[in-house]
């Protein structure tokens, strides 16, 4: 069970709701978020809890707000409307501003992708009880020249995604790792997902000006 917080909630249910009137009509929008309101607190009571406090539930409770949305359809919404509506949702405004803080073509940019890996494995390395349940961090700054890369070997939304039936959407989850690299100024350079019966989910950020990563 993980605790529940409804701000990840307010803030993507609006732009999905939104996304489902277009693609799909007002009355059904209504009547899909009102189930998945529902859905969305009942699948956090499912999940393995990573720790309230953790700095990687985020992907947990934004994930649930896509997986509650499609299971409350009962199979009105494809994979493919689906990602169409996660896409729409990374294009809220106030997400683009990320640019401005991260730009991956500058060294401190890379360098605040780094900062940001290493204070999450940092947090669980303190809570070392929830080492089974979150994703694991491993470092490998001697794999590429360029950019910087890591790997997961276990994610609580792949272990999530295959107890619950649930692994033809667990895709759309991973493919928004690419927008938000995105809007970093980043490419994310990746071979293998656990969602895609992998045995490692590899991120490797170089910026987007780099054409010829090393």
């Amino acid at each position: 069970m993980q605790k529940y917080t409804g701000k990840y909630w307010m803030i993507l249910a609006p732009l999905v709701k939104k996304s489902l009137k277009k693609h799909l009509g007002k009355s059904f929008a209504a009547g899909t978020m009102k189930k998945a309101k529902m859905e969305y607190r009942a699948m956090l009571n499912r999940v393995d809890d990573i720790g309230a406090d953790n700095p990687m539930a985020s992907n947990i409770y934004m994930s649930f707000v896509f997986f509650a949305v499609y299971r409350a359809a009962n199979g009105k919404i494809t994979v493919d409307i689906l990602r169409k509506i996660a896409h729409e949702a990374i294009e809220w405004k106030p997400l683009q501003y990320m640019g401005l803080f991260i730009n991956a073509n500058k060294p401190g940019g890379i360098n605040a992708i780094r900062k940001m890996m290493l204070k999450n494995a940092e947090w669980l390395e303190k809570h070392p009880k929830y080492k089974k349940v979150s994703w694991d961090f491993n470092f490998d700054e001697s794999k590429h020249r360029d950019g910087y890369y890591y790997h997961f070997t276990q994610c609580p939304l792949n272990n999530f995604a295959r107890r619950e039936g649930l692994l033809e959407v667990l895709p759309v989850m991973c493919d928004m790792d690419f927008l938000t690299a995105g809007l970093m100024h980043a490419k994310l350079h990746r071979e293998n997902t656990l969602a895609g019966g992998g045995k490692i989910c590899d991120y490797w950020y170089v910026g987007d000006k780099n054409n010829s990563p090393r």
